[in-house]
């Protein structure tokens, strides 16, 4: 099966880069990021349909900002540069970039003097609102462009030579401040480059499935190391589609998961998906090795290190595995990628730790294109459940990252009853799906309470809610007050060991989603 065809997005360190291929994807359009610095060699190799260089933070003339290799705007494809990514297109081609007598950052008014190809959707005279971040403009027009919107402070605003589909913008038309940027990027996907919308749920899955099977061979089997979580999932259902039997999943309960959630990962991934599943339980494994450590960091040490001499444990029983399969997602990858460097450096996500080299298996990565959306519209396209395509991320080190302080048996037991409530109740409110997680925390941190006519000495429990689309970013849920009441009430009276509840109203950055 062909690839589809795909548009290559140059990054040149604009914070924006990522929404630029939502924006592409959303078109059902296919798109790869790569640094700005990739040469003209490694672009010909990847033979895209189409590119977009993207913003970036500096000015085109400092020393040390990042450049395109010149050649790439003779390949005669289609080009579109944003704010630096316009800028640098016109330095390179003859045009003039000067510093700018007033910054632009925020909304602006853009006219267009040109609606065709890249404003095909507007009439000429709209007056639009975009989104400005610049501190040097375009003073000066490349030999073969002409200005095809402006604004008051940036005359060249939006630029082309359609002779040779060359386009450029000073605005940001990926943001949500630019209301019609979408038209802009349909216009440049379909009508400037004439590419097709041929990129489904439907034809990812046919493609993975014929990668899994050409890199597997007819022979080998393979290994999944399943937390229950929508990503090891919709690979492991992957890789069965494309392997049948030859895969076994393995399944670590090492006693710090929530309440009832082993049972319920074991039910979804053999009664309702059909896998093939190894249950490790180690619980006594990974408790004993915690007992006393209070650093977070020593906390993941000692779980990645349990995990691996566990899961090898199990894995050394599966006759001929070869493979590994892991759930990296297309953030994973470009999260390392380098703006400067000539080449991406991909760093290892690896839910397994050191897995693949000790064991010397092949990793298996059949999602490592997708963002996170995109990995549940796969996995509904294969008629995956709802509530397992909409289970909350989870920490590998599980609640080890939510019981601060020292951890025993009977501290993780008032979290997992704690934590249960705060699921249950914002369950039945209407905002649940649109958390991206929500959980307890409990500190080890003591007040004075008064239960009846007795004076209580407890710990503190703390309720977190936050808003993402990656986990990169993330604010917290303004959560209605009677559901969070609701939660403290039931957690006060409930359960035995906690006295007071706080909700957490810390965005990241500066806080993380998880507290350690």
């Amino acid at each position: 099966m062909s690839r589809p065809q795909q548009v290559l997005i140059l990054d040149y360190g604009s914070q924006y880069t990522q929404l630029i291929a939502r924006r592409v994807r959303e078109n059902q359009v296919y798109c790869e990021i790569h640094p700005g610095t990739i040469s003209l060699e490694a672009i010909k190799e990847i033979d895209p349909a189409a590119i977009i260089l993207s913003g970036g933070p500096e000015s085109v003339y400092e020393a040390e900002a990042p450049k395109s290799d010149p050649g790439l705007f003779e390949l005669g494809l289609p080009v579109l540069g944003v704010c630096y990514g316009q800028q640098l297109m016109a330095v390179q081609l003859g045009g003039k970039v000067e510093r700018s007598t007033a910054h632009e950052y925020g909304p602006a008014q853009l006219s267009i003097d040109n609606d065709a190809d890249l404003f095909s959707s507007f009439e000429q005279g709209d007056n639009v609102e975009v989104w400005m971040s610049h501190g040097d403009r375009m003073t000066a027009l490349p030999p073969g462009f002409h200005a095809i919107g402006h604004s008051d402070n940036a005359p060249l605003a939006a630029i082309a030579d359609p002779s040779r589909r060359l386009f450029g913008i000073q605005f940001h038309p990926e943001v949500a401040h630019t209301p019609r940027g979408g038209d802009m990027i349909r216009g440049f996907l379909f009508e400037v480059a004439e590419l097709k919308p041929n990129w489904t749920p439907g034809s990812f899955v046919d493609e993975a499935i014929e990668r899994i099977r050409s890199q597997v061979g007819p022979d080998a089997r393979v290994v999944c190391g399943l937390s229950g979580g929508v990503d090891s999932a919709v690979a492991a259902v992957l890789c069965h589609r494309a392997l049948g039997d030859r895969l076994t999943c393995i399944f670590v309960d090492n006693g710090l998961l929530r309440h009832n959630e082993a049972k319920q990962v074991e039910h979804a991934m053999t009664q309702e998906l059909g896998l093939r599943l190894i249950t490790a339980h180690a619980a006594d494994e990974f408790l004993n090795p915690l007992t006393g450590i209070t650093d977070p960091e020593q906390k993941r040490k000692t779980i990645g290190r349990v995990f691996i001499d566990v899961f090898e444990r199990h894995a050394a029983n599966i006759e001929g595995a070869k493979f590994l399969v892991q759930g990296t997602l297309y953030p994973d990858v470009i999260e390392s990628v380098s703006v400067r460097g000539p080449s991406a450096v991909i760093k290892s996500h690896h839910n397994v730790g050191g897995l693949p080299e000790r064991m010397n298996l092949d990793l298996v990565e059949p999602l490592r294109e997708l963002f996170k959306d995109e990995v549940r519209r796969v996995g509904e396209s294969m008629g995956m459940p709802h509530h397992i395509l909409w289970r909350q991320p989870f920490p590998g080190p599980g609640l080890a990252v939510r019981c601060l302080g020292a951890i025993d048996a009977q501290r993780l037991s008032v979290l997992r009853e704690a934590d249960s409530i705060v699921d249950e109740e914002l369950r039945k409110s209407a905002i649940y799906e649109q958390i991206w997680q929500s959980f307890a925390v409990l500190l080890p941190v003591r007040s004075v309470g008064v239960m009846g006519d007795d004076r209580t000495y407890e710990e503190t429990c703390i309720v977190r809610a936050i808003h993402s689309s990656d986990g990169m970013t993330a604010d917290w849920v303004r959560v209605p007050y009677e559901t969070l009441a609701r939660i403290s009430s039931r957690i006060i009276n409930e359960v035995r060991g906690v006295n007071r509840v706080a909700y957490d109203i810390s965005s990241k950055p500066p806080a993380t989603i998880e507290w350690a």
